[in-house]
Parts: C-alpha cells; structure tokens; sequence
C-alpha cells in the first residue's frame, strides 16, 4: 500500500473533504481509503481490551482486531483530514487512533521507551475551522504520536479557518490553502 488515506469528515460538503480530495488529486501513487463513518471502530472498554491483550500475548496480530493498526503500519504515506472540532477532531478519530497503536504492529518498547514500527515517511492533516484556531490540539496530538509513538517524523498540516465568520470569502479562504498545497507538491 502507498497511500492510506483517513476521512473524518462526518458531513456531507465537507470542506475538509475538499481540500483533502485536492490533495490527493496531485498524488500519483494509489490511494486507499477508510471513511471512519462507514467502519465499525469500537472504544477500547474493558472486554476490547483484555481480547487485544490476549491476541497479543498470543502472538496474533493478523487478528481482525488489528486490521487498522496493520494498514496504518504499512502505508507510505498517510493523510488524514479532520474538520476542527472543539480544538480538536471529531471523537470517530481518536476511536481509530486508539485501535491503530498497538504494540508490536505499530510500535514498540525498547528498554521502556516507544520505537516506532510505520513504515510512512510522512503524515499529512488537513483540516478546516468555521472561526479562528487559537490552538489545534488536533494536529498537535497527531504528530505527538508520530514523533514519539510511530515513528513518523515528517508532519505536515494544511488549514484553512474563519469559513464561517460573517463576510468571510470562503473560496479565497480555500483556494489559499489549496495554494499551500501546491507549494507542498513543488518543493
């Protein structure tokens, strides 16, 4: 797999949606998704979590359990686009995230420390906000996990904000971010 591509966006029209799609219209490699409203992710309560430690203990990480983690351990690159959402990204993405680190799929301790075991080179969020982002605990806490859990060390963000405040040029807003985009592509 070369490119995975994680949709958080939960709304029909979504902008995020947009400017991810544009994204990967200059990506030549295949692209593969996972539309987080159309999978069946589950929180890690109490049963999902002894089953995940007995799998593991088991040495069974071709579980169906892990089919997420294995996928996001493999790709070349990932993109994730998330609307911004109470500082953050809708809850259906930390449910995923969650599922995706495993131990022993994608990281690892080594002498009780994380060593990362993706394979991605990169990891790319897009994301858009109706008002302006004071703070993106989202982003900030996806490439935490890439730094320190993944092993992912090249992060990149696109943004476009304030879409919705009044008398805002929405297309100007995205066509901005659409050009961040394209400085990506031609460095």
């Amino acid at each position: 797999m070369s490119v995975l591509f994680v949709n958080a966006c939960v709304r029909s029209g979504s902008r995020t949606n947009r400017l991810a799609r544009y994204f990967l219209e200059n990506i030549s490699e295949k692209v593969e998704t996972v539309n987080l409203t159309e999978e069946n992710i589950l929180p890690l309560d109490g049963a999902r979590l002894c089953e995940r430690d007995l799998l593991l203990k088991e040495g069974r990480t071709d579980a169906p359990l892990f089919y997420h983690a294995r996928k996001f351990s493999k790709a070349n690159t990932i993109v994730i686009a998330a609307p911004f959402w109470d500082l953050s990204f809708p809850s259906l993405l930390k449910l995923y995230l969650e599922n995706v680190s495993v131990s022993g799929i994608t990281f690892r301790y080594e002498n009780g420390r994380p060593v990362g075991l993706c394979r991605a080179e990169q990891l790319v969020y897009i994301t858009t906000a109706g008002g302006p982002m004071f703070s993106d605990f989202g982003f900030s806490y996806i490439k935490t996990l890439c730094n320190v859990l993944f092993g992912i060390k090249k992060t990149f963000c696109f943004k476009a904000e304030n879409l919705d405040i009044d008398g805002a040029d929405i297309e100007s807003l995205l066509k901005a971010a659409e050009e961040e985009i394209n400085h990506f592509f031609a460095r």
